[in-house]
């Protein structure tokens, strides 16, 4: 903690204060942080690491550079090892992604290139986080087909092949109109509306029709919207709930393309990527369902707003609601029902709403000032 209040000071020190934002209220609003927060940003540490590379998997994260890869392989790497965890992707990684560990080009719709990256590295699991997400989807069904399905085709037929642990995520865009809302429970009526929503079910169903007929290893988890300060938003109907931050800090204005009262399932990315790493540890035999809900708080953009405001009193904040992204979340669940992931695997949160705005907050803010110092 004093370690974060120190960069804070130096970094305002040399940067100079910001007329848009208070930086002050921030370092006082880090005091604040509570020890669970904390361990949030400490994840992995309660497991020990295996005791021989043996014992280690070798994993192969697809569409690395997206919100989720570079945390989880972060988070891998640590239980693991640095060179256990390849990232991979069709783009070019940041400096600091390609010095902190293995990164590989790999294009999900190429079948031989992603075979023999998986045989040259003897890859024990597979995440396949490559995919075209819900409000982009909609403007490019023929690419969201192509990568959101025929990738996903790739990927189960060499997990397959080669006896590998597999996780896709899912999401609540797996859900629609016609589902239960609140809460949205793990079997029911899934008729999405959007061509991402569809391929999400199409993947749960798959992966688990593979675990039934050839015995893949096939983990799946419904994530709610994922909200990170490390990357940018990748073109989700959630999306409002990063961009947010990044502008009240930087602006102190914000427009939001929902509705005020939209109320949809969040999670903080460290509880996010800790769920994935104790689903993927844990035995098969404990797993009575191969997907899974995971759900940790719910609220609306006014809520968020509400919750921002008592550190940044200043932001404003306007409406104008894109009507295609407020049909997808329309449609979508308002809370998850995850009875099942905490009885079977022991799935607990740990980040509340306002734990997420103050962690939210410090980190945006310490990584500004720090660019703007140096």
């Amino acid at each position: 903690m004093m370690l974060v209040m120190q960069l804070l000071r130096g970094a305002v020190k040399h940067a100079g204060s910001s007329p848009q934002c208070s930086v002050e209220r921030l370092i006082s609003a880090v005091r604040g942080i509570s020890s669970s927060s904390q361990r949030l940003s400490d994840l992995g540490g309660t497991h020990p690491p295996s005791s021989t590379d043996s014992d280690r998997p070798k994993v192969l994260i697809t569409g690395g550079l997206g919100q989720l890869g570079v945390g989880l392989a972060k988070l891998l790497r640590r239980r693991f090892g640095k060179n256990n965890v390849i990232l991979s992707d069709i783009r070019k990684p940041p400096n600091h992604v390609y010095h902190n560990g293995p990164f590989i080009f790999s294009d999900i719709l190429d079948y031989k290139n992603l075979r023999e990256i998986v045989v040259n590295n003897n890859i024990s699991w597979l995440v396949h986080y490559s995919a075209v997400l819900s409000a982009v989807g909609e403007n490019n069904v023929a690419l969201a087909k192509e990568v959101n399905i025929t990738g996903l085709h790739n990927i189960l037929d060499i997990a397959t092949e080669h006896g590998l642990r597999v996780f896709v995520p899912s999401t609540i865009g797996a859900f629609g109109p016609s589902s239960p809302r609140d809460p949205t429970p793990e079997l029911c009526v899934q008729r999405p509306r959007t061509i991402y929503g569809v391929s999400k079910v199409h993947a749960e169903l798959m992966g688990e029709y593979y675990n039934h007929r050839y015995g893949l290893d096939f983990r799946c988890l419904r994530y709610p919207g994922i909200i990170s300060a490390d990357s940018q938003p990748g073109g989700g109907t959630t999306d409002y709930a990063v961009q947010i931050f990044h502008a009240a800090v930087k602006t102190g204005c914000f427009e939001c393309n929902l509705r005020s009262d939209t109320q949809l399932p969040m999670m903080y990315i460290d509880d996010c990527l800790r769920a994935t790493l104790e689903f993927m540890e844990a035995p098969a035999d404990t797993l009575v369902s191969r997907t899974y809900n995971i759900n940790s708080m719910s609220f609306t953009p006014q809520e968020l707003i509400q919750e921002i405001q008592k550190v940044l009193p200043d932001l404003k904040v306007t409406y104008n609601v894109d009507p295609v992204r407020q049909a997808i979340a329309d449609g979508w669940p308002m809370a998850l029902e995850d009875s099942a992931a905490r009885r079977d695997w022991g799935w607990k949160h740990e980040c509340d709403l306002s734990e997420l705005v103050h962690s939210m907050l410090t980190r945006i803010t310490l990584g500004n000032q720090l660019a703007q110092a140096y």
